[in-house]
């Protein structure tokens, strides 16, 4: 029977041989890990027999302590009484706001400039160049700080704010203007995501229809419709108060109504006009990656340019721009960490307080670690859905 093993154990000596490169880079690698772990475990025993033997307490129990300090800007309840678990929510709501709202504004603004670079009238697509240039060779930083100084030192105190339309003011507080207030107000967020589903489904809808007719249906209007009728549903089924809260200047300052402080503002045009000259060089390049052909076929069919570039050019364009335009949207949210600089309330500067009453810091950037990491896996993974659903299909 000792014979019969004997081929057995040549195949797995020579399956596990040194000489086979396979092996080799296993092993490598195991050791590898290993010493990435012992330098993992040193650095973390260190630190915590550091902080030891200075009495700095550690882990995260601080977190259900009272933060006892205020946050100018709060998009979700709060209070000084409040935990600093609370208070750190508050901080991520503000980057997530922020980060939201500047992607799309970047987008939107980034794609225009990028059209306009492309266009044929020389001015146009001059200006759009030299505004690329420009924006993308000042540091972000000091754009923050021009936004900042032209709102609060330029425009007119409350009292002599500018009235562009009844309700809306303008001044070095930022901008006011009329809120919606009521109890229905959740009924017309439930009718708007309604009709952004039903919008969905009309959308595959409408594609089936034109690839088995020729006949395209007007989306266009259809999005204006629900966007509209949800909502008004919505208010009509909850039978509930709605009003306009209109903002009004009492002493020195306005109340009632909705503010866009100076410092949102700052932080947001800075972002988005930094963000929007690199999504402007990503979009023309997209589209000059479209074959000349393209534009030849949609000339021939008699398209308008404007009909050939939305029709024609730029779904073909989205599988260049998508991937690189990832990292822009990745970029505008890490660079949102500079809002400390001016003020706002971002979760950096909430964590800086936080960390400076408590004296966790070593938790407290790891915090701000994983709340970055986060949020960017996120709009990771919700692109790289995106750009698989954009990809040829391969027969």
């Amino acid at each position: 029977m000792q014979y019969e093993f004997l081929p057995v154990l040549a195949r797995l000596r020579a399956a596990l041989s040194w000489r086979r490169p396979g092996v080799r880079a296993f092993v490598y690698q195991v050791l590898l890990v290993a010493l990435v772990c012992c330098g993992v475990w040193y650095l973390v025993s260190n630190t915590l027999a550091n902080l030891t033997a200075r009495n700095i307490a550690t882990g995260f129990g601080f977190l259900q302590g009272e933060a006892g300090f205020a946050i100018g800007e709060a998009s979700i309840a709060y209070a000084p009484a409040d935990t600093y678990a609370r208070a750190i929510l508050v901080g991520i709501v503000n980057t997530l706001k922020v980060a939201l709202a500047g992607i799309v504004l970047a987008t939107l603004l980034g794609t225009l400039v990028g059209i306009a670079r492309l266009s044929r009238n020389w001015l146009v697509a001059r200006l759009a160049a030299v505004y690329v240039e420009v924006m993308r060779n000042i540091p972000l930083l000091l754009q923050l700080f021009f936004w900042y100084a032209l709102i609060t030192e330029s425009l007119p105190g409350p009292r002599q704010a500018l009235n562009p339309l009844p309700g809306v003011f303008l001044s070095n507080r930022g901008l006011q203007f009329p809120a919606l207030v009521g109890d229905s107000l959740p009924w017309l967020a439930v009718g708007l995501a309604a009709a952004i589903v039903v919008g969905v489904f009309f959308g595959r809808w409408s594609r089936r229809r034109q690839a088995a007719t020729g006949q395209a249906w007007p989306m266009a209007r259809t999005w204006l419709l629900l966007v509209i009728f949800g909502p008004l549903a919505g208010w009509l089924l909850s039978g509930a108060a709605l009003a306009l809260d209109m903002p009004t200047l009492r002493g020195f300052n306005f109340t009632g109504g909705m503010q866009l402080t100076p410092e949102l503002a700052a932080l947001l045009a800075g972002l988005v006009i930094y963000t929007s000259a690199f999504v402007a060089e990503v979009v023309r390049s997209g589209i000059q990656a479209v074959a000349d052909g393209q534009w030849e076929a949609a000339n021939a069919l008699g398209l308008k340019r404007h009909l050939a570039l939305r029709l024609v050019i730029l779904p073909q364009a989205l599988r260049v721009i998508v991937p690189p335009m990832t990292s822009q949207y990745l970029n505008l949210t890490k660079n949102s960490s500079l809002a400390v600089a001016i003020g706002y309330p971002d979760i950096v500067s909430v964590l800086n307080t936080v960390i400076n009453q408590s004296g966790q810091a070593i938790e407290g950037v790891l915090i701000i670690m994983a709340a970055y990491l986060t949020v960017s896996l996120t709009i990771s993974v919700c692109m790289n859905w995106y750009n698989r659903r954009l990809a040829l299909a391969e027969r």
